[in-house]
């Protein structure tokens, strides 16, 4: 780890000790305990995020809700991929804004990938002023100071970096499950997608030091952990620009060989340089979950092209039959969008050929939003609303037929089952996950949370089954 990360460190945890400190006073004067609520938008790597503010909320003391509606101090975490994301936001904005005006001292946070936007920025200090605080991906380790300052009075703390070189993991985080964490292992993207805002509001590729991140992950296994997600926009390009590191796919066996984790998963993977090496480490290691999400956004090589992806059709199928054919158990899974500027009836016909041959076990499929600041956003060929709706559509229809045709496979199988929670709409049963991250319902108790299991897949219900312990 960088002396200068050490230090950064070192300086926002005597922030949370100020922040404990200011709390006890405001406690003493209220009479009663202060609360907070962490609100989650976006990916996997946002709600890692989300674990490491609520951390540093519950360490300086607050308690922490699920509700906003009664809590002292809400936080949004926020996401700006697509629009809906935003106009979420913008809603959930409405809502507290009433219930600040009926409680002055309630302190109303924003931060993530939306305020890194400029314009959403000036749209948020222009129209949102009741906001006490907003701040980037860039300056997210920056919290504690930033809520020391708000428990000593100040408001309107408004601090957004354009980039940071500084790579703070070692400050308390609040896990949603004891027995499993994500691991982030780079931040930022060097792909530029035409239509993709993630790499001007997360910056550029920064990969963390392998050493740094095994030690987390030991840390991790000691404290009970089973699972890890080792995260990044794109996994494939880990090391790129550190002096003598490893390849991602070293990085996951090293993973593997930690005493106490029994499984690995990562997210997510760029098909332009998916290695052989990576297929050939899934492949030899039990302990990598047999699931690959690989984004194909369009089966058309000409979209493809005016994407940036770097990858043809033809190119994507082989890498994705290839693996299908050197590891046969593995689920996959892909993001398909609808509607980007140009796209023709002939193109979505490509894209669901791909899908006819790959067989995706599920897929995220959505319509192309137009992203500010994005090549895409600019071009006069936007599809018009009635033609995409129609293509989604078509796609769709796909997509969800393929994957009960995939989910089927496994029927009458039996598999090893995280066992994630209580079923909370079946009383007796619990809910699990398997390696190929299909989840399973079957009968059994509070005290097998954590535990890996095996699992009769007794009947397939579309994405999920309904099991018994075998």
């Amino acid at each position: 780890m960088k002396q200068s990360d050490i230090l950064a460190t070192e300086k926002q945890l005597g922030y949370i000790s100020e922040s404990a400190n200011a709390l006890k006073i405001a406690e003493e004067n209220k009479g009663r305990k202060l609360t907070a609520s962490v609100v989650t938008f976006g990916c996997q790597m946002n709600a890692r995020d989300s674990e490491k503010l609520a951390g540093i909320l519950v360490s300086a003391g607050f308690e922490l809700l699920e509700d906003t509606e009664d809590a002292d101090f809400v936080l949004y975490n926020t996401c700006t991929v697509r629009d809906n994301a935003n106009q979420k936001l913008y809603g959930h904005l409405g809502e507290v804004h009433s219930r600040k005006k009926k409680n002055p001292e309630m302190m109303v946070g924003i931060c993530g990938c939306l305020p890194q936007e400029p314009s959403a920025f000036e749209r948020l200090k222009k129209s949102y002023s009741f906001v006490d605080l907003i701040f980037g991906t860039h300056n997210l380790y920056a919290f504690p100071e930033y809520l020391s300052r708000l428990l000593s009075g100040e408001r309107h703390i408004y601090e957004i970096m354009d980039h940071s070189d500084n790579i703070v993991e070692d400050l308390p985080v609040l896990r949603k499950y004891p027995f499993k964490s994500g691991v982030n292992i780079m931040f930022g993207c060097n792909n530029f997608c035409t239509y993709c805002i993630v790499p001007h509001v997360r910056g550029r590729e920064r990969s963390r030091e392998s050493a740094d991140i095994l030690a987390e992950i030991k840390k991790l296994a000691d404290s009970g952990v089973k699972e890890v997600m080792l995260l990044g926009q794109n996994v494939n390009s880990y090391g790129n620009g550190l002096a003598d590191e490893i390849s991602f796919p070293e990085l996951l066996k090293r993973t593997c060989d930690v005493p106490g984790i029994e499984r690995v998963r990562f997210m997510t993977s760029h098909p332009k340089d998916l290695s052989d090496e990576l297929i050939k480490t899934i492949k030899e290691n039990d302990k990598i979950c047999r699931h690959l999400h690989l984004p194909l956004q369009s089966g058309s090589t000409k979209v493809l092209k005016e994407m940036n992806r770097r990858y043809t059709k033809e190119q994507y199928i082989d890498l994705a039959l290839k693996i299908r054919n050197e590891i046969p158990d593995l689920a996959m899974t892909t993001d398909i969008m609808v509607g980007f500027p140009g796209e023709t009836a002939a193109d979505v016909d490509d894209t669901i050929d791909v899908i006819n041959k790959v067989k995706y076990d599920n897929a995220f499929t959505f319509i192309y939003s137009k992203r500010m600041g994005t090549p895409a956003a600019v071009r006069e060929d936007q599809v018009p609303e009635t033609l995409v709706k129609e293509s989604f559509d078509r796609v769709l229809k796909v997509v969800q037929d393929t994957a009960k045709e995939q989910s089927l496979r496994w029927q009458g199988q039996v598999l090893d089952a995280l066992v994630e929670e209580e079923n909370s709409s079946m009383d007796g049963y619990v809910t699990g996950r398997l390696s190929n991250n299909m989840i399973v319902h079957f009968e059994g108790c509070k005290e097998m949370i954590g535990n890996i299991v095996p699992v009769r897949l007794d009947e397939c219900r579309g994405f999920y089954y309904m099991g018994s312990r075998a």
